[in-house]
């Protein structure tokens, strides 16, 4: 059976056929570091994690994948417009811009970590393609794809006639003051910005670069046009520097689709000969809580720190999130968390048992699994990632083997299927448990001088207050051994 995606571009199902197979290039837009990323953020990187795992594990792909972050030139808004959103932050917390971006950095990627998303080929930042965006800037100049105002450099959309093919906003539909905020010096009201000049009320952005050379600097100097990247180009230029002008696959968050993707298309296309910039973009539609968009903005956002305080692992976490179809709408719970526990406990424990029950066998034909459960959970993952049809054929699985007429044989042959379960899902193997929460471990420490001090009381108080938190101690000499429920 073919391998089938939603291509945001066409909508509709497409069988999915990279350029060089077994070769796969892939893109994901990844945060901008000015604050820790949200749930929301990390659905969308969850979903790309998924895909990565399902072209390597279930048909062997080689994939080179770039997953970015954003350190400068993010305005606020996703616009031309306003303040960089690093160097607000860093205003408010009177830092400079490089110590915001590192520090969120830093905690992006203990999350990543957390949530067991695997590492990427290559992590660029955007500080660090300057040139590379120059470079393409100058080209599209050339062509007569951008043009020069006193505050930048500017991609004129009715230069590229296929602008709006990815989101449906055509030029027709795009008025000045819808979502496109007016600006007189633009030939069109959803022109976008390449390059932002240091002057006006950007005067005072710190991280700048020369714009005839790339090299940052810290005055204007002789420079006129110094200044700092534009968000979309930023993304057009990594790509093409890492994976090449034409890529496999391009993934983000629904937000991301207009304009950001909308304008990468553009741009990228524009540069590199309107050769099509991606075969397939997949797009993770958001995450509602209390019936809103999650997001920094209506600061209403849960963080994975926020989500382990309440006693869940992170990878209940994933597997949550990875449980609804990347085209469907979460709307986040805690008792969706609590479901999503126990359904992940359920099956480690099923997979645990298997390798018990079958560890006296010997011999194991890894040819030999039954075809039944790993063609099923294959047709499933190929029809544009189902994860519910995928995840019914584990519990069929489950029940299968827990029947009276599974031999110990064939339970043997379903050792390949959880494998390839497990190297999918990326959270149930249960030696990723070793992390105890912040909010477990300081109760454990308490705990630990309550019985120091004999307040025995005090010690099985906070025994309670550990277990309301799904986790189990136990006492053993002279330590206290704790588990997950």
């Amino acid at each position: 059976m073919s391998f089938r995606l939603y291509n945001t571009l066409t909508n509709r199902e497409e069988e999915f056929k990279p350029l060089k197979a077994p070769n796969v290039t892939m893109y994901t837009c990844g945060p901008t570091v000015y604050g820790r990323p949200h749930i929301g953020n990390y659905s969308s990187f969850l979903m790309a994690d998924l895909l990565r795992r399902w072209l390597e594990v279930g048909h062997g792909y080689t994939v080179t994948y770039a997953k970015n972050i954003t350190d400068v030139g993010h305005l606020v808004a996703d616009q031309d417009e306003g303040e960089d959103k690093i160097q607000k932050q860093a205003n408010a917390e009177k830092l400079d811009p490089l110590s915001i971006a590192k520090r969120y950095t830093e905690q992006y990627l203990e999350d990543e970590k957390a949530l067991n998303i695997l590492e990427p080929s290559a992590r660029p930042r955007a500080t660090e393609y300057i040139k590379e965006m120059l470079a393409m800037i100058k080209i599209l100049m050339e062509k007569g794809n951008a043009y020069e105002t006193d505050d930048g450099y500017y991609f004129s959309v009715e230069s590229f006639p296929a602008y709006g093919n990815l989101s449906g906003n055509t030029l027709d539909a795009l008025h000045a003051g819808s979502r496109i905020a007016v600006d007189e010096s633009k030939k069109h009201p959803a022109d976008f910005a390449l390059w932002k000049k240091c002057v006006g009320p950007n005067g005072h952005h710190l991280l700048r670069w020369s714009f005839s050379t790339g090299e940052k600097t810290t005055t204007v100097g002789d420079d006129a046009a110094s200044g700092f990247p534009g968000w979309h180009i930023e993304c057009s230029a990594m790509s093409a520097a890492l994976l090449g002008e034409q890529i496999d696959l391009h993934t983000g968050g629904e937000d991301n689709i207009f304009p950001h993707h909308e304008c990468e298309i553009a741009q990228s296309e524009c540069v590199h000969g309107r050769k099509r910039f991606v075969g397939t973009w997949l797009h993770k539609r958001r995450i509602d809580l209390a019936g809103e968009k999650m997001s920094k903005s209506l600061g209403n956002v849960l963080t994975v720190p926020s989500v382990i305080e309440r006693g869940y692992s992170p990878l209940d976490l994933r597997f949550y999130l990875l449980s609804v179809h990347y085209r469907t709408n979460l709307k986040f719970s805690w008792k969706g968390m609590d479901e999503a526990r126990d359904a992940r406990k359920k099956i480690i424990e099923w997979m645990q048992e298997i390798e018990t029950e079958t560890s006296s066998i010997s011999s194991e034909d890894s040819s030999g699994n039954i075809p039944k459960f790993s063609g099923e959970f294959s047709a499933a993952m190929d029809l544009d990632l189902n994860v519910s049809g995928a995840l019914a054929v584990v519990f069929s699985a489950m029940k299968f083997s827990r029947s009276s007429v599974a031999t110990v044989e064939q339970k043997k042959f379903l050792l390949p299927f959880i494998r390839l379960v497990r190297g999918t899902f990326g959270c149930f193997d249960s030696e990723q448990e070793s992390t105890i929460p912040p909010a477990v471990q300081k109760l454990l420490d308490a705990r630990a001088a309550a019985r120091v001090a004999k307040d025995f009381k005090e010690s099985d108080r906070l025994r309670d207050e550990i277990q309301k938190l799904g986790y189990e101690v136990r006492d053993e000499v002279g330590e206290q051994k704790v588990k997950r429920m």
